[in-house]
């Protein structure tokens, strides 16, 4: 019990002085749409970040890679049909048993102008890497059983909890990230394995709570 709140005063202290750091910046208020490939597990998570100055809309569709990116497309037109743009549209999946469509996914939402936060192989590489660092592939069973050696709780996919569990470690999974990435070099992601960009969401969304 002690070191449960402990770690739940070490989360408070850790969000306000993230709050302290950006609440200064005084940045414009930003509008998100994510799409994600999850209909719970990334939008439970992206839902979480308690931004001040952003609207953020998710989506959880239960597409992948391409047609993601297609009904990323379809989402964003049904709001323009009620005057509603998007001033960044990202879409967020996991390349899986999706290889031969995964590059084409993330170079045809470039090509829309749409941001893309994937992971090679699973979402989970992000949450493993606010723990270790980790520069082997892994399959999506052996990315829970690292998380489960972890975590003080089991790890369920579609957990309301993770974005509080993990937040202590955001800055680090950040760098780890940006470490993976910088061993790739970005023209064949689907054999980039393991690699994520699910950070430079992460980032974006920062900079607005």
């Amino acid at each position: 019990m002690v070191l449960k709140k402990n770690k739940e005063k070490a989360w408070e202290r850790s969000r306000n002085r993230l709050r302290r750091t950006t609440e200064t910046r005084g940045l414009p208020k930003q509008t998100f749409l994510i799409v994600c490939e999850g209909e719970k597990t990334e939008p439970n998570y992206f839902n979480a970040f308690e931004v001040k100055s952003a609207k953020v809309t998710t989506a959880g569709t239960g597409c992948n890679t391409v047609s993601l990116v297609k009904k990323a497309q379809i989402i964003v037109n049904t709001y323009l049909k009620e005057n509603i743009e998007f001033d960044q549209v990202w879409c967020v999946f996991d390349r899986d048993d999706f290889g031969n469509t995964f590059n084409d996914a993330i170079f045809k939402a470039k090509r829309i102008g749409y941001k893309v936060a994937y992971s090679n192989e699973a979402f989970e590489l992000w949450y493993l890497l606010h723990f270790i660092y980790i520069d082997s592939s892994l399959s999506r069973d052996g990315y829970i059983k690292k998380l489960n050696e972890h975590l003080d709780i089991e790890y369920k996919k579609n957990s309301t909890e993770m974005y509080r569990i993990l937040f202590p470690n955001q800055c680090k999974a950040i760098k780890r990230a940006k470490k993976l990435l910088s061993n790739c070099n970005g023209t064949n992601p689907k054999d980039e394995n393991p690699s994520t960009t699910v950070h430079l969401l992460v980032e974006e969304l920062k900079k607005y709570i």
